[in-house]
């Protein structure tokens, strides 16, 4: 088994099969391609198959994994094996096990509960599998670096750290950005300066600055980056997502901190070492109570936006003055 990051692996190729699991898609993606792209060097003429588990019956699978007329070689990919028909898990099973010296067979599961029993019995019959797990928050820095060297660029800790500060810690926003900043630099190289630079008069209006400004009391400025972040095509949901996300981790150093020296929390808590800087002082006008009545607002404002209400950006307004004045609330109790 391998996984645990963002690293290349050498992926089956042929007469194996090797399930893909996890639910960071990036990653899953890019290992998929990885073993399509070293089976085709292998056996360039083979035959490649993608098929989406649940519109599988045991005739299609066995006719994509035995090759064609013009093809004796197959790679099969089946996407969203939580899907898959119970009553193929015998089939994929055995084709698992024993997929034959003409087949690369790659399997795709998102993680999770559903499906978990055939995942179980994939890993018993010693198949190679590949951890795709989410990237704590933490940990984005370093998906920084290791993208900036899988391009052949150079980047340092301090500029991982602003770039995460600038797009938050998805990491197809930061492969597109770390991209981005390589192919605009001269040397393929990034800087803080060069960070701020590109993102100057962007990152003022994403959803993390929105939040941002919730959390510390900045009731006019958020607004006016909310309203800006809507008309520029922002997703309501994101903002929804970034503010509960802030929430969440200022609850965790809230319950954390007592217990842990500021060195240790970031890890304890999952957020980048940065961030506990802005948690300490946010942490200073909060309380555990503040902040689940908060996540109460950001729950109904995240509802609206996904279509309860006819007007999300309202809906999110409401929602900034109403966890600002929580925030406020907390000094006069």
């Amino acid at each position: 088994m391998v996984g645990g990051g963002w690293q290349t692996w050498g992926v089956s190729g042929f007469g194996k099969a090797v399930l893909v699991i996890g639910p960071e898609a990036l990653l899953a993606e890019r290992t998929v391609k990885q073993a399509v792209a070293a089976a085709m060097r292998e056996r360039p003429d083979a035959q490649v198959e993608s098929l989406v588990a649940a519109d599988l019956d045991a005739a299609r699978l066995m006719e994509a994994a035995g090759g064609s007329l013009l093809a004796s070689s197959s790679i099969v990919v089946v996407e969203e094996l939580s899907e898959l028909p119970s009553e193929l898990f015998d089939d994929v099973l055995r084709l698992a096990a024993h997929p034959g010296p003409d087949l690369a067979l790659v399997l795709v599961h998102p993680g999770g509960a559903k499906g978990r029993g055939l995942v179980d019995k994939l890993k018993k019959a010693r198949i190679e599998v590949v951890e795709c797990q989410s990237v704590k928050a933490w940990e984005a820095p370093r998906f920084v670096l290791a993208e900036a060297n899988r391009l052949d660029g150079r980047c340092d800790q301090a500029a991982a750290a602003a770039l995460v500060d600038a797009v938050g810690s998805d990491l197809r926003a930061l492969a597109s950005a770390v991209r981005q900043l390589l192919d605009d630099s001269e040397d393929r190289s990034m800087t803080p300066e060069s960070v701020r630079r590109y993102f100057s008069g962007r990152a003022e209006s994403t959803s993390f600055a929105v939040a941002d400004d919730v959390l510390n009391g900045r009731t006019g400025a958020a607004l006016g980056k909310l309203r800006w972040a809507l008309a520029t095509g922002v997703a309501p949901v994101l903002v929804t997502s970034a503010l509960a996300s802030g929430l969440r981790s200022l609850g965790k150093y809230l319950s954390e901190s007592r217990h842990h020296a500021n060195s240790d929390i970031a890890q304890v808590i999952g957020v980048p070492p940065w961030k506990v800087k802005d948690l300490s002082r946010q942490a200073a006008q909060w309380d555990g109570v503040g902040v689940g009545r908060a996540l109460a607002c950001v729950a109904s404002a995240d509802a609206a936006a996904k279509g309860a209400e006819s007007d999300p950006g309202y809906a999110l307004e409401r929602m900034v003055m109403d966890v600002a004045a929580l925030r406020k609330a907390v000094q006069t109790r």
